[in-house]
């Protein structure tokens, strides 16, 4: 008698920090997975070889049949935290969506993992938008085991990448109330442990657990307990006022967190965020560590985990404009050359190092100015640097762009993700030659209207300096890089 083939689980969300995470345990336990992306040359990259990846968007339910075919388990990670319209009614679009493909295709059960919050307390919108979420998803009718979680500490998470930053970077901080509200901080490696042990539990009626580590904690008590542990002394002073949105502001200006994640994060973290009900303690066959291991082990797996995944990588953490039906002028086209003589492994090289704590080879100080710009009219700024400061993939973020293409050792395209009166994209292409490779830089600008060729052309001598700068300071690394 043949042995029925394993069914597959599917991962919606395989770009986000928790997907990602679960994807690479997933794998190494042996588990047949398949990841649902809007765009699968990002993930393609980064699965094992037995992963499947197939095309679609929660966005259109008609491109969601294939991704669901013989799927037995499917996990749902998928948020709308970043984008500035109305992203609680995108969140249930495409959670119905979600739920309707996932029963028309026989799913015997889904995994959410939602957002742990006070239900006697009124929920942020970010908040009532996951516990909405929850609700859909347990009436598609399948067996649905909701995960309700408080911050998560790991390397390359948000709340996490916070912390970090304001306690390096402040060594004196005025703190608003909201850093003394309650949470349960949970350790990344426990929330990817009850999502792995989730999918063999016994059959049965819809379930909600909430999961937290073994203490109740305010930000302002991780903030003190992360400076303890990395040797940081630092003084905080309450001040009885600060709003949400001056709070976003602040983080936006010293942390990687721009201004409208900041005030969403702020906002649902205003009520406490502790467990109540105690059943995933009696159900999972482990108990959650403490907030001093978590944050150890998140230091201690920095430099391998920090570069698997981060909050910024999923492509939903900044909004997506739609451009249908904007008519755009005549494109701008800045291109310009430069010899190199160096090998095209070692120019490209040099590429692929541009950005984050590496710079940009020319005017950091004007590239640091205009992020601040966007970040004053709530754009991504320049706060949220690079996954790894010598090697680059499809979908990463550098600063304000993000990598679009890129085909080592030739080309490498970046979309700008600041805010602009029209499209943005700075591409590189090297090609090799008799005496070494040579660089071809371009800048391209789609405007809209009036208002973004006025855009171009204000910044026209600066753009002049920069770029140029930028290509000849590029060169200078090649050389560097290859020992010259």
């Amino acid at each position: 008698m043949s042995t029925p083939e394993p069914k597959i689980v599917l991962i919606a969300g395989a770009t986000g920090y928790v997907g990602g995470r679960l994807l690479r345990v997933l794998e190494e336990k042996g588990v047949p997975v398949r990841c649902l992306a809007r765009r699968p040359e990002v993930l393609q990259t980064r699965v094992g070889p037995q992963t499947e990846v197939i095309k679609g968007d929660l966005a259109f339910p008609e491109t969601l049949p294939a991704a669901f075919d013989g799927v037995s388990c499917a996990y749902y990670l998928v948020h709308s935290l970043g984008n500035r319209d109305d992203f609680e009614s995108e969140e249930e679009r495409t959670a119905q969506h979600f739920a309707t493909a996932a029963r028309n295709a026989g799913v015997r059960r889904i995994l959410y993992l939602g957002g742990l919050c006070d239900e006697n307390a009124p929920p942020s919108a970010h908040m009532r938008s996951r516990l909405r979420v929850g609700e859909i998803l347990r009436g598609s009718g399948l067996e649905t085991i909701e995960f309700r979680a408080s911050i998560i500490i790991g390397s390359g998470s948000l709340s996490f990448e916070l912390i970090r930053a304001l306690v390096h970077r402040l060594p004196v901080m005025v703190t608003p109330r909201w850093v003394n509200v309650k949470a349960q901080p949970i350790a990344i490696q426990d929330v990817l442990a009850y999502m792995t042990v989730a999918l063999d539990l016994e059959p049965g009626p819809n379930r909600i657990y909430e999961i937290g580590g073994a203490e109740r904690m305010s930000y302002l008590d991780l903030m003190r307990e992360y400076g303890q542990i990395a040797g940081l002394r630092r003084f905080f002073i309450p001040v009885p006022v600060l709003t949400p949105w001056l709070s976003s502001l602040w983080l936006g200006l010293v942390t990687p967190v721009f201004s409208s994640i900041g005030r969403k994060l702020i906002e649902s973290i205003t009520t406490p965020s502790v467990v109540h009900n105690t059943k995933a303690l009696s159900d999972f066959p482990f108990k959650p560590q403490g907030v001093k291991d978590a944050i150890i082990l998140a230091l201690r797996q920095e430099d391998r985990q920090f570069a698997e995944t981060r909050w910024t990588d999923a492509l939903s953490s900044v909004k997506n404009i739609q451009w249908g039906g904007v008519v755009f002028g005549n494109r701008i086209v800045d291109a310009r050359r430069i010899h190199v003589d160096t090998a095209p492994e070692n120019t490209f090289a040099a590429i692929q190092r541009i950005g984050g704590k590496n710079g940009w080879y020319y005017g950091n100080w004007l590239w640091r100015l205009r992020g601040l710009l966007d970040w004053a009219i709530g754009g991504v700024g320049m706060h949220r640097g690079r996954r790894d400061p010598e090697q680059l993939r499809l979908g990463d973020v550098i600063d304000c762009w993000r990598v679009e293409e890129i085909d080592a050792p030739r080309l490498l395209r970046l979309f700008a993700e600041m805010r602009l009166p029209g499209r943005a994209w700075l591409q590189f292409e090297v090609t090799p030659e008799e005496t070494g490779s040579q660089i071809v830089q371009t800048a391209l600008y789609d405007p809209v209207g009036v208002l973004g060729l006025l855009y171009w052309y204000a910044l026209y001598p600066i753009h002049q300096c920069v770029f140029a700068g930028m290509l000849k300071g590029v060169a200078r690394k090649a050389r560097e890089i290859s020992g010259y």
